[in-house]
Parts: C-alpha cells; sequence; structure tokens
C-alpha cells in the first residue's frame, strides 16, 4: 500500500506540532498496515520533502484549500498523490460541537467561526461551507470571521460565542482565545474524528485510483 504522508502546515508553538502527532497516532493505530509519516510545509522539520517518497498519497490537514493545498504541496512533493483537505468537512462540525460544550456553550443563541482565513476565495468558500454544516450541527446560526486574512476580522465583530476552526494551538489560536467572548471553544485539535477524515481522504483517493 502506498505511504499516507500527513500534511500539516507547521507552527513554532511546539503544541502544534503535539497535534500533528497525536493525529498520526491514531491513523496508524486504525490502520497499522500502513506507513504513515508526517511533513510539515513551514516549521519543522521534518519538511514535507523530507519525507515524501514517490507514489505517497498525501492528505493535507488543513482545514480549507487554498494556496498550501494547491501550489505549495505540489512543489514541495512533486510525486506524491494530494487528497482533499480533512476540511469542509461534516464531522469537523461534530468535532467543533464537541469542543464548544466543552468551553461551557449552553446551546443558545449565535456563534461565530473563528478561522485563520485566506487570500484565496475558494478557500474562503469552504470556510464559509464549514460555517454552514456547524449552524447544521448546531441549530443556531453561525457566521464567520477571521484573524489573520479576509474579512470581516474577529476583533471587529465583538462575538459572544466562537468555534475555533483551527487544527492546532499557536498564535492564531492564542489570538482567538484573546478576542474577549464569553465562550471560545479551544481548536479541534486530536479529535478522533480527525484521524478519521483523514483516514478516509487516503483510501477513498486508492480506491478511485484502483478503477482507472
Amino acid at each position: 500500500m502506498p505511504a499516507l504522508l500527513l500534511v500539516a502546515h507547521g507552527s513554532l508553538d511546539p503544541r502544534f506540532a503535539a497535534v500533528v502527532a497525536a493525529v498520526a497516532d491514531e491513523v496508524r493505530r486504525r490502520a497499522p498496515d500502513v506507513d504513515v509519516r508526517v511533513g510539515f510545509l513551514d516549521h519543522g522539520p521534518p519538511s514535507v520533502a523530507e519525507v515524501a517518497v514517490a507514489g505517497a498519497v498525501a492528505v493535507p490537514l488543513l482545514l480549507s484549500a487554498g494556496y498550501h493545498v494547491r501550489t505549495d504541496l505540489p512543489a514541495q512533493a512533486p510525486e506524491v498523490t494530494v487528497t482533499d483537505a480533512v476540511g469542509p468537512d461534516p464531522r469537523l462540525a461534530v468535532a467543533m460541537a464537541d469542543r464548544l460544550a466543552e468551553a461551557g456553550w449552553d446551546g443558545d443563541g449565535p456563534v461565530t467561526l473563528a478561522a485563520a482565513g485566506s487570500a484565496d476565495e475558494r478557500a474562503q468558500a469552504d470556510v464559509r461551507q464549514a460555517a454552514q454544516l456547524l449552524g447544521e450541527r448546531l441549530g443556531v446560526r453561525v457566521s464567520v470571521a477571521y484573524v489573520a486574512a479576509g474579512e470581516p476580522r474577529l476583533a471587529d465583530v465583538g462575538p459572544r460565542v466562537v468555534a475555533s476552526y483551527l487544527l492546532a494551538p499557536g498564535r492564531f489560536a492564542d489570538q482567538v482565545a484573546a478576542c474577549g467572548a464569553a465562550v471560545v471553544s479551544a481548536p479541534i485539535g486530536a479529535h478522533p474524528l480527525v484521524a478519521e477524515i483523514a483516514l478516509d481522504r487516503y483510501t477513498r483517493r486508492l480506491r478511485t485510483a484502483g478503477d482507472h
């Protein structure tokens, strides 16, 4: 079977790498016969290029498909097959709902989904889809705000309840946590559903390749 390369953006914050490692461990537990590797697009080690092998299937541990998925990853690992990113996905809405419950949200009132943001309109569309999926899961209105790129900015919204559409702790997560909302969920983190989605992306790509 081809290697499964989990590709994350990376961060100078060691908590970020710890989350990615935990996701990889869960994928290995679910698929013990698969060679599961981890690479970072930035702030490694290891870099994607260091761990990529020809024929591997790369699953972006990213929550939207912007520049990193469409350009950066193929440039760093041209001999791998790239799947869809793990987000958006209805299962991530379940994970975010769990994080909101852990943060003490009582289920009342609108929610703001806080994302890092991107200048890529396709990535912004992915974030809006994630907000729609979360709204369907929670049964409340969910709007979008950003901390890095895109409008509106979280700092200008003044939300009461914030769902963090971020994979792991780091600079962006710290900005979300400091936004002043009454309830702010933790990042999605190593929720078991992240590993489930990543493995599904891998197996689906294998099935698609087998159909040709």
